[in-house]
């Protein structure tokens, strides 16, 4: 058990002994927002009054027809001898079919009739916004430049984290 601490314990002082960092501050050269377009869609409506053009009446009746049809057939039938009968029967049944139907739908016309109606139309409005993603910061370090990407603007300076390896060779 000793030994495994021991072996831990020179393990880690070695990393600490290969890398060591710390921080710093570094002047800042310039800073940019970076911004990005978004779209956020919104439903639009409005409500307009519309005419209608609504049909009523027309609808026809049939009891007259019927009624007249029978009407006729019996009145035909009473006029002739033989085949001339049964011609005359026929012919009264149409003639008394219409007659009855228009009797019965004379007053029955077609009328037309303005309404007004609200209908409400929707449509999908795109709406852009243009808002801030972050900064690229150029900065110098000890007589380099470097950039970099960050959330927030730094200011006029901002704080480095330095690290230091010892190369192989």
């Amino acid at each position: 058990m000793k030994r495994l601490a021991i072996l831990s314990l020179i393990a880690t002082s070695f990393v600490a002994a290969q890398a060591e960092s710390f921080n710093d501050t570094a002047r800042v050269r310039s800073v940019e927002p970076q911004y990005e377009r978004i779209s956020s869609p919104r439903k639009e409506c409005s409500s307009e009054i519309v005419t209608e053009t609504r049909r009523s009446g027309g609808e026809r009746e049939y009891g007259g027809a019927v009624v007249g049809g029978i009407a006729g057939a019996i009145v035909g039938n009473q006029v002739g001898k033989g085949h001339g009968r049964e011609a005359a029967t026929a012919l009264g049944a149409v003639v008394g079919a219409l007659a009855g139907d228009h009797i019965d739908n004379r007053d029955n016309r077609v009328q037309y009739e303005e309404v007004p109606r609200e209908i409400q139309r929707c449509r999908t409005v795109e709406d852009w916004q243009t808002r801030v993603t972050g900064y690229r910061v150029n900065y110098d370090y000890r007589g380099q430049q470097y950039t970099t990407f960050m959330r927030n603007n730094p200011g006029k300076t901002m704080s480095v984290r330095v690290s230091v390896e010892p190369l192989e060779q």
